[in-house]
């Protein structure tokens, strides 16, 4: 049964703010650190980030574990533990699919990049049934985290900043234009891909991290 608990139950927005705050600062150290060149493996410019230490996209794993606590502690555990494990486990092999679709050497066109991100938001849709609050916080806190990031990619692509934000993934076959090429390489990854990655990879170590922390917690003793 989900956790039960006297204290207010807190809003999404309450929820995300400190770590939406703390996500914007490592967007914007890390556009000035790409600006001005700081050094690897800090930083890169390479289209898609070059594995970074400075980034955002590791933050799921830190956040997940972060807002599953703060759900349970308020009464906004999941129904089964089994199930918020299991829905973003099947999620992650979803994800890793549509990601293989989007990013293989053979997706020559745009409809196929595309139909790999609808598949991997899909993958972040099939968590809701697990765990529902957790993955409607993941979801409000990608959205947080991403919608700026594609801010800064429209700013960069329109006028060629030389940095990760206005890379073009290799072999690039898109739309040159500015609007064009700023949906389907800012837009639509940072929607469809990284939206749902944060969903899935979030719920997956949040849901974990709090079953191990409630096997271990020591059973009440009755009272003598």
């Amino acid at each position: 049964m989900p956790e039960t608990s006297s204290s207010a139950r807190p809003s999404t927005m309450q929820l995300i703010l400190v770590p939406s705050i703390i996500t914007l600062a490592i967007t914007i150290l890390r556009l000035v650190g790409e600006l001005q060149h700081w050094p690897g493996p800090w930083f890169s410019t390479t289209a898609g980030g070059g594995l970074a230490i400075i980034g955002i996209s590791w933050l799921p794993l830190i956040f997940g574990p972060y807002f599953a606590f703060k759900l349970a502690g308020k009464g906004e555990g999941p129904a089964s533990s089994g199930k918020s494990i299991a829905f973003p486990v099947l999620g992650l092999v979803i994800l890793i699919a549509g990601g293989y679709v989007s990013f293989s050497a053979r997706a020559q066109s745009p409809s196929t990049v595309i139909l790999g991100f609808v598949i991997v938001t899909a993958a972040g849709a099939l968590c809701f049934p697990g765990w529902g609050a957790l993955s409607k916080a993941l979801l409000a806190y990608g959205l947080a985290a991403r919608i700026p990031v594609a801010i800064v990619m429209f700013f960069a692509l329109r006028g060629n900043w030389g940095t990760h934000y206005d890379a073009l993934p290799p072999g690039y076959n898109g739309p040159t234009d500015l609007w064009p090429k700023f949906l389907m390489v800012g837009i639509i990854p940072q929607m469809l891909f990284w939206v749902p990655f944060t969903i899935v990879v979030g719920s997956l170590l949040g849901a974990i991290v709090r079953a191990i922390a409630r096997r271990d917690k020591p059973a009440m003793q009755p009272a003598a």
